[in-house]
């Protein structure tokens, strides 16, 4: 008899909300909080619902929207991603984070997509957690590649099969580290250097 494990919590958008985790991660115990549509606003604002299911890990996955439905600029994604780390951090400081690179699109996007994923890269050390950059996995210089989209932005069984191949192994690393043991006080974001 094998022992359940604790959650693996899906957060963020339509790309999120879309994925059959618990058929395509049978081992672990998954919870799918992703709502379609979802921006890094919307996430801030659900985050209360997040931190009461206690999970284990949590996959971070947002920000496509931001650019594309409110014409966000980086800064305010980069803002809103690192509020939302530094809050999970806080309220579970057990959790262990895994941030995945806002996912490539269409090739208007690219520019603030770069700048936002180079700027949560460097972050991510600071709350002492991952980060998943599946670009290289799913792009075609620019843009979405086209073998896994329909519409140069969501993805097709194909592209979920391209970025499972990355977040599997993802996954496995922050598993094998250890938990946080103490809470984290997050330094003013303000004073953080870019």
């Amino acid at each position: 008899m094998t022992e359940e494990r604790s959650p693996v919590l899906f957060l963020g958008d339509s790309i999120t909300a879309q994925g059959s985790w618990d058929t395509w991660l049978p081992d672990e115990h998954t919870l799918n909080q992703g709502v379609s549509g979802d921006t890094t606003d919307g996430v801030l604002a659900r985050l209360e619902a997040v931190v009461a299911e206690q999970p284990e890990v949590i996959v971070l996955l947002i920000g496509t929207n931001d650019f594309g439905n409110h014409r966000a600029s980086a800064e305010h994604v980069v803002r809103n991603v690192e509020t939302i780390l530094v809050t999970l951090r806080r309220e579970l400081p057990g959790v262990r984070l895994l941030l995945v690179s806002v996912l490539p699109r269409q090739a208007e996007y690219t520019t603030k997509i770069e700048e936002a994923n180079r700027h949560l890269r460097q972050f991510v050390a600071t709350c002492h957690a991952q980060y998943l950059d599946a670009w290289p996995a799913l792009a075609d210089g620019d843009h979405l590649d086209d073998r896994f989209t329909d519409d140069g932005l969501h993805l097709t069984d194909e592209g979920y099969r391209a970025y499972l191949g990355e977040l599997v192994p993802a996954l496995e690393r922050v598993r094998g580290l250890p938990p946080m043991s103490r809470s984290f006080t997050a330094i003013d974001l303000d004073e953080a250097p870019a």
